[in-house]
């Protein structure tokens, strides 16, 4: 299956030598190119890519404030001439860290690393959808190392992703489940369940407190003390839900 894919840098040379070795993967396919964080943003929301390779250092705002502005994110790779930013960006569940000058054989495990990454994707979605959605009065089983729970969803307050996985918060416990957040995204009811930024999908009946945030963006409260900002773009979504 194809991927659609943006290539994100300032220099013009570094996308075009980008683009002439990403030709030999006919998996990719290349819809379109931005050259600063605003016009990324613009062409991610127009054209929903799978998949962008992100430069860090770029004029204006960085790579790393292209992801805080995103609610949902493509797959990213990262791809800069710095290796010393490798650890943060995995930290923002960067899929993989390409250090400039690409060598085709290192283009090559990556591209096989999104493969793999958007096979597990794909299943999980699959599964999930053949479940169906999940009503708030559903019984959830969580299991996190030796320690299981049987909980009410409802209950869940947060959800939070961790790298390959999700943090549940309910009562006074946070387990980690191997959960991407897109695929319980699909399966939990959008006038409970929202989506308030890239990391975080939180329970509207749990909200105790709602402030206005930097950038025009909102700050919740939740039972339990947890404060989640919402994103600018998903401010308008949230007033429009919450609105008479």
């Amino acid at each position: 299956m194809t991927k659609k894919a943006i290539i994100i840098d300032d220099e013009r040379l570094a996308r075009a030598e980008l683009r002439r070795l990403l030709a030999e993967f006919p998996e990719i396919e290349i819809v379109d190119e931005a050259s600063n964080v605003d016009e990324a943003l613009d062409k991610i929301d127009s054209l929903q890519p799978d998949l962008i390779f992100l430069d860090i250092n770029m004029p204006g705002k960085s790579g790393f404030d292209l992801l805080q502005e995103l609610d949902k994110s493509p797959m990213v790779i990262f791809t800069t001439a710095y290796d010393e930013y490798a650890v943060k960006a995995f930290e923002v569940n960067a899929l993989d860290y390409v250090v400039k000058p690409i060598e085709p054989k290192r283009l090559a495990d990556t591209i096989h690393k999104v493969n793999e990454a958007f096979k597990k994707e794909t299943v999980a979605i699959q599964e999930s959808a053949k479940k169906g959605l999940l009503n708030e009065n559903d019984q959830v089983f969580v299991k996190d190392g030796e320690r299981c729970w049987f909980v009410r969803l409802g209950d869940i307050r947060l959800i939070e992703s961790v790298g390959n996985y999700a943090k549940v918060y309910f009562g006074s416990y946070k387990p980690l489940i191997l959960k991407s957040l897109n695929a319980l995204e699909e399966r939990l009811d959008e006038k409970v369940f929202f989506r308030a930024n890239r990391k975080h999908i939180v329970n509207l009946r749990m909200v105790e407190k709602v402030e206005p945030y930097f950038n025009g963006g909102l700050q919740l409260e939740l039972k339990g003390g947890d404060k989640v900002e919402i994103s600018r773009r998903q401010t308008i979504r949230f007033k429009e839900m919450m609105s008479f």
